[in-house]
């Protein structure tokens, strides 16, 4: 007989598909900071995609870098707030306000709920002490450059973002929280680093709002499955194994 594991939280391949769908929301934005990075690039390397391509990958490692660090941060804050309530209540009530925030972050994205992008003034006031050090590596001059360059751009205020450490926040464990975030930022990879490549069409893929809204949809079942885990067949068999 299987028993149901309320410690189950979402494995790192769901926030690994997470990560793939919220960056083909944002690849406009992401798409207009690599051409910053590129544009800041020499000739040489700039119009030789097998030159450039060590510069768009380490930007990208340094941003993923950023990522891994919130998640171990934000695994820090929970151990925090299940201290005072205990980790049974303390674990739950991080479990409704993940599932709050990845349900903005799917309305959002579905183009249903606008307003969720108010969430990204929470990071404002620390983005503006630390984009003037991402704005002394321009032009960038070399692949260390391009890493530093990209942990900057790691902290810059994105909801989607926030809601990927909200569900980092439900894994119970720093490390847990840390490689969450890590899956996460991997999930963003692809697109990203085939902003260069296939523009045109992800571009249009972006725009389609059928599109924008299957995604969203998606992420709305992953807030109900993080609200309600004992809906996750997985915790089931989670706990089967053990």
């Amino acid at each position: 007989m299987m028993h149901f594991d309320p410690a189950f939280t979402s494995s790192y391949v769901v926030a690994f598909i997470m990560g793939i769908f919220s960056s083909m929301h944002c690849i406009g934005m992401c798409g207009s900071i690599i051409g910053t990075l590129t544009l800041s690039l020499s000739p040489e390397i700039r119009n030789h995609k097998k030159r450039l391509l060590p510069f768009v990958f380490n930007y990208n490692f340094g941003r993923i870098t950023s990522y891994t660090i919130a998640g171990t941060l934000i695994g820090g804050v929970e151990l925090l707030i299940t201290l005072p309530l205990g980790d049974v209540h303390g674990h739950r009530v991080l479990q409704i306000i993940s599932a709050a925030v990845m349900a903005g972050a799917g309305l959002y994205i579905a183009g249903w709920f606008p307003r969720f992008a108010y969430i990204e003034k929470a990071g404002v006031f620390f983005w503006k002490k630390l984009e003037p050090y991402g704005r002394k590596l321009i032009p960038v001059k070399s692949l260390t450059h391009a890493y530093l360059f990209g942990m900057v751009w790691g902290w810059l205020p994105c909801g989607l973002v926030y809601a990927a450490l909200a569900l980092a926040a439900t894994t119970g464990d720093i490390s847990k929280s840390a490689l969450t975030m890590l899956a996460f930022g991997l999930g963003t990879l692809p697109a990203v680093m085939g902003v260069g490549i296939m523009t045109q069409f992800l571009m249009r893929l972006s725009k389609m709002n059928r599109f924008k809204q299957i995604i969203g949809l998606f992420m709305i079942i992953l807030s109900l499955l993080a609200g309600l885990p004992w809906l996750n067949p997985m915790a089931y068999l989670h706990m089967a194994n053990h």
